[in-house]
């Protein structure tokens, strides 16, 4: 099955019951490094952080679709799903649940998917409070770790008063050595491929380029402390 023909499978199973029970369904199926379960994942969870007033407007379709790359023939599918997301009674918090539920051995994904969230919620150029207690929210029940948080709270609002080391996920006073092989690590979780491999869909992977701009300029600041 084509990638968006499982999209609109999950579209008619949820006419059925509700996105927040297909969430559930995916978590049972174990398809955590599905395209389309991602897609959906990442759509349902979009479309709770947009304006809570039941209606999707043009400008949060075309939000969404700056880095969620579709056909214009498939916006009908993504504005469904973001429709039935907002009709939903359940409330973001939930939808955090079983997102977390369905990737809940694959932590990086989940890093993925809060990475596209903070694109979604700067997407208006504005970093609003609101916004940022959700992704906070999204973190936290996502089990995202201090550093990873960090990265791409950098990676979207830039490095700001962020401690590199935090970054990088290491102490100060450590060995060069030891910074190269943090920085090594982290370039090669967050290559293309790597995501790629771990369901993201291929439009998507360019989230990464956000991630390693923060983690280059960490290591950069970093390497001047021991010149």
């Amino acid at each position: 099955m084509a990638f968006w023909e499982k999209i609109e499978a999950g579209i008619a199973e949820t006419k059925r019951r509700t996105i927040g029970a297909l969430l559930d369904a995916l978590a049972a199926q174990k398809q955590r490094r599905n395209e389309a379960a991602f897609s959906i994942a990442l759509i349902a969870l979009s479309a709770k952080m947009a304006k809570a007033d039941g209606i999707v407007t043009d400008d949060e379709i075309d939000a969404f679709r700056s880095y969620f790359h579709f056909p214009e023939s498939e916006a009908d599918k993504v504005r469904m799903v973001y429709q039935l997301a907002q009709q939903d009674v359940a409330g973001f918090r939930e939808y955090l649940t079983r997102v977390a539920k369905i990737f809940e051995d694959a932590p990086e994904v989940l890093e993925d998917v809060l990475d596209c969230l903070f694109h979604v919620a700067v997407a208006d150029g504005v970093a609003h409070p609101r916004e940022l207690e959700l992704l906070e929210e999204a973190a936290a029940v996502f089990k995202v770790s201090k550093p990873a948080y960090h990265r791409l709270r950098a990676a979207h609002l830039g490095l700001g008063a962020d401690d590199p080391y935090l970054i990088l996920g290491i102490e100060p006073g450590v060995s060069l050595e030891a910074v190269k092989s943090a920085y090594r690590a982290l370039s090669r979780d967050h290559h293309p491929d790597a995501l790629m491999g771990r369901g993201v869909p291929p439009d998507l992977v360019s989230i990464s380029e956000g991630r390693m701009a923060a983690i280059n300029a960490a290591y950069e600041q970093i390497l001047t402390d021991y010149s």
